[in-house]
């Protein structure tokens, strides 16, 4: 039977009293909301936090989808099942609904939340690939106020984030434009599984010219899930067939897939050429 270290546990009642929390326990404590990946992780003991700030109970403050100022703002407490059922979400942005349909299963979803996925950093997670894919902002809480970080500088490296000692993600916000569309698409060995490769891509057009584009890539070693060079290639050109497999191709080369049991290197940049072409062409038929 696996068993974690031991460890304190602590349920936060409010935000300001989880700040408080992690600055009483020091580094070592963790947040625990879902606990999906924390939790067998330390029973295998690769994680052996000291304490644990339950923070399940701040739904009302961390687990709320609203628009705000131009902007979807969506609490880091907000369940997957929630992002899914959430027409608010979803109806700007068909990426949140095609993502969240693959997620894992809905036990999972039921309990793993959004702001859990982005923290945790790892390398397959499909929310990370969405949210780059979307040019979002994280906002970020500790004693001292707050403060906004890039997504796509949020993710400093494997498991690693700019949340730092004592803070909190707080939120996650994304700008409503019109003439936007997005999709997802994922290859899985097995429903639920962590993914394959996958690929996100959102996609404004303006006087039938794309004006800006965000490709989000998982699972492939793209550096920040996401791939500019790729989505400069597209800025100012039309939305077609030929554009999409040039920024498949290009979002492929830049890629540093590593080989596992889900498969080799090069099928795994075939794949993020594929699904890069696949995600642009359903976002601009969406559009």
């Amino acid at each position: 039977m696996q068993v974690p270290a031991t460890f304190e546990y602590e349920r936060a009642d409010s935000v300001t009293h989880a700040l408080e929390l992690l600055e009483r326990y020091g580094p070592e404590a963790r947040v625990v909301a879902g606990g999906h990946s924390l939790i067998p992780m330390m029973k295998l003991r690769l994680a052996q936090p000291e304490a644990l700030i339950d923070i399940n109970g701040l739904a009302a403050e961390l687990g709320r989808i609203t628009v705000e100022g131009g902007e979807l703002a969506i609490g880091a407490l907000v369940r997957h099942a929630e992002l899914l059922e959430s027409t608010t979400a979803t109806d700007p942005f068909p990426i949140f609904r095609d993502a969240e349909r693959v997620i894992a299963d809905p036990i999972v979803r039921n309990r793993g939340t959004v702001g859990g996925s982005l923290c945790q950093g790892d390398p397959s997670e499909d929310l990370s690939a969405v949210f780059a894919a979307l040019h979002a902002t994280a906002v970020i809480q500790g004693q001292g106020g707050t403060r906004t970080v890039p997504v796509r500088q949020f993710h400093e490296g494997p498991y690693e984030t700019a949340v730092g000692p004592g803070q909190l993600l707080i939120q996650l916000r994304v700008p409503v434009t019109l003439g936007t569309g997005s999709a997802y698409e994922k290859v899985e060995r097995r429903v639920g599984d962590w993914p394959v490769a996958a690929a996100g891509a959102v996609l404004t057009v303006e006087d039938g010219v794309i004006t800006r584009a965000g490709i989000g890539l998982t699972a492939v070693g793209a550096a920040h899930f996401c791939a500019p060079e790729a989505e400069e290639h597209l800025t100012g050109r039309p939305p077609g067939a030929e554009a999409f497999a040039e920024a498949g191709r290009i979002a492929a080369e830049h890629c540093a897939p590593s080989a596992d049991q889900r498969g080799p290197a090069d099928y795994k940049r075939h794949l993020a050429a594929e699904l890069t072409r696949r995600a642009l062409a359903t976002a601009a038929g969406r559009i």
